[in-house]
């Protein structure tokens, strides 16, 4: 590690399936034309007749990420940071797969999925192991699978178990009916069902929730996800190995296993995300905080809730003015996503799109750089690498030199 890197503390943050317009190979994810801060923007101009107001993010550069602008998003003659977009290139389209393709580890390898329902020997391991019964076994939105199956639940004490078009296996629970211990433990063991080499799966959910009927249950933040174990070294170990902190905020923790991390936060929210942001940018520390804020995702995308994810956005642009303004010269800051969730598409599932990169120190020169369209996510965790003198992981081409 060199004696004084150019940056000192990397803040990444990631806004959980902000995409910012149909990757390359959209077709075979069933998401051709899908642009999820595109639609966002122009569902707010034309539908609340009022532009989406991000103007951090648009001093960053955001509306550069299309080259017809964003709706109502103004483009400042100086932007601010550099700018650019990112291609995930791993063969899902989840945010396993971006987070790891971001730390330098593309999962560029088939998992599993099951659109016609999970097979019948894995769900009696589920049921022999948990002592519970099995409901529903379908592809399902989360909303409304509690809300067709949970009055059940609250009878029966049957788990919900349910997929996306997602790599993963979900199961919902009632706190007061299975307590969190206990779907936790049951998730934990679901996990070992599905790492290879028969079924392979991404992620494994814990989705509790609560409420006295289907009118009233609402999903709490006491959601768990349980990963794939990374399968090889990634940018976080790599970064821990050579003595820096590596601090996990919001889910990466969960999506690496823990792996490469010294410290972590849960969020319970977007905003309390921002709040353990604001802490640990107020401590003294060298190395990366990673961190993801999945609100725009989970409540929003998924629920194609334009309305509500334009107005998470904002939230967060105000947010994230306070972190810009609390910034030190040698601090970086990355706002980018792992995947796209258009709430203006079809369906409930994520869309497979570019994604945005936005790059800032009070340190860089105003003018702002074209960082163009990187063909990887690994470009991320390259650059960060080279700034700390780490040798790379052989998976994409840092633009450190060009941060002037």
């Amino acid at each position: 590690m060199p004696a004084s890197p150019r940056f000192r503390r990397v803040l990444v943050i990631v806004i959980d399936s902000i995409g910012v317009g149909f990757a390359p190979d959209a077709d075979r994810y069933k998401s051709a034309g899908a642009d999820t801060l595109g639609h966002m923007a122009e569902f707010f101009a034309s539908e609340l007749g009022r532009p989406l107001a991000i103007p951090n993010m648009a001093r960053l550069g955001i509306a550069r990420t299309h080259p017809g602008g964003l709706a109502g998003v103004p483009v400042p003659e100086r932007v601010a940071g550099a700018h650019g977009r990112m291609q995930v290139t791993s063969f899902g389209n989840d945010s396993l797969d971006g987070h790891w393709e971001m730390m330098c580890l593309p999962a560029r390898f088939h998992v599993d999925y099951f659109p016609e329902g999970f097979p019948q020997e894995l769900l009696e391991k589920l049921e022999g192991f948990s002592g519970r019964g099995i409901l529903c076994n379908k592809p399902y939105s989360g909303t409304q699978v509690i809300y067709d199956y949970g009055e059940r639940q609250l009878k029966t004490g049957e788990l919900i178990v349910y997929t996306s078009g997602d790599s993963v296996l979900q199961i919902a629970a009632h706190e007061d009916v299975i307590p969190l211990d206990e779907l936790y433990r049951i998730c934990a063991y679901a996990r070992t069902l599905v790492n290879g080499p028969e079924i392979t799966m991404g992620r494994v959910i814990a989705r509790p929730y609560v409420g006295t009927c289907k009118e009233d249950f609402t999903r709490t933040a006491n959601r768990r996800d349980l990963g794939l174990e990374p399968t090889g070294p990634t940018a976080l170990t790599a970064l821990q190995d050579a003595g820096l902190d590596v601090i996990s905020v919001g889910k990466t923790w969960d999506l690496f296993c823990g792996q490469g991390f010294d410290r972590s936060y849960h969020n319970e929210s977007n905003m309390d995300g921002m709040d353990h942001v604001d802490e640990v940018m107020a401590d003294d520390w060298q190395g990366l905080c990673f961190t993801n804020l999945v609100d725009f995702d989970a409540m929003y995308g998924h629920r194609r809730n334009a309305a509500g994810d334009g107005e998470a956005l904002e939230a967060f642009d105000e947010r994230l003015g306070h972190v810009i303004e609390a910034m030190h010269s040698d601090d970086l800051l990355v706002v980018t996503a792992d995947h796209g969730n258009d709430p203006t598409y079809q369906g409930t599932d994520h869309t497979r799109e570019l994604v945005p990169l936005l790059v800032w120190s009070p340190s860089m020169h105003p003018g702002g750089v074209d960082l163009g369209l990187r063909t990887t996510c690994s470009d991320l965790g390259a650059t960060i690498l080279e700034n700390f003198g780490v040798p790379d992981m052989g998976e994409g081409t840092s633009f450190l030199p060009r941060l002037s």
